[in-house]
């Protein structure tokens, strides 16, 4: 009977070859990663929840600049007031990051296709 016959590489079980070898690296290498990233980024959310305070200045996902008046733990809601009398009521999430206020300022002047600058430029 041919398909009982057995070869002695299929008796020797599971063999390490370097191929394999690699991949399981590979593949370590990958878990560790991936919960190293994960702890950086349960950090920075953790730092940034302790910014996050009353009278902060902060800017949501979607480019609304406002000044924080409040967090509803148990809603999940902020109230940002985005000018004077003006609140917006948001969802905490949407709160990006909490902007800074040693922004550098950059100069107005500009170069135009002449070379003067602040020279205002002619329309044709």
């Amino acid at each position: 009977m041919l398909f009982l016959q057995t070869t002695p590489a299929a008796q020797t079980g599971f063999a390490l070859d370097p191929l394999t070898i690699i991949m399981l690296l590979v593949l370590a290498a990958m878990i560790f990663f991936m919960f190293r990233s994960n702890k950086k980024r349960k950090a920075q959310a953790e730092e940034l929840q302790s910014k996050m305070v009353p009278g902060s200045e902060v800017m949501t996902n979607f480019g609304l600049f406002g000044e924080l008046r409040s967090i509803d733990e148990e809603r999940n809601e902020a109230f940002i007031e985005v000018s004077p009398g003006t609140i917006v009521r948001v969802h905490r999430q949407t709160l990006a990051r909490v902007v800074d206020d040693h922004v550098e300022e950059t100069s107005d002047t500009s170069i135009d296709d002449a070379g003067d600058a602040g020279e205002p430029r002619g329309r044709a």
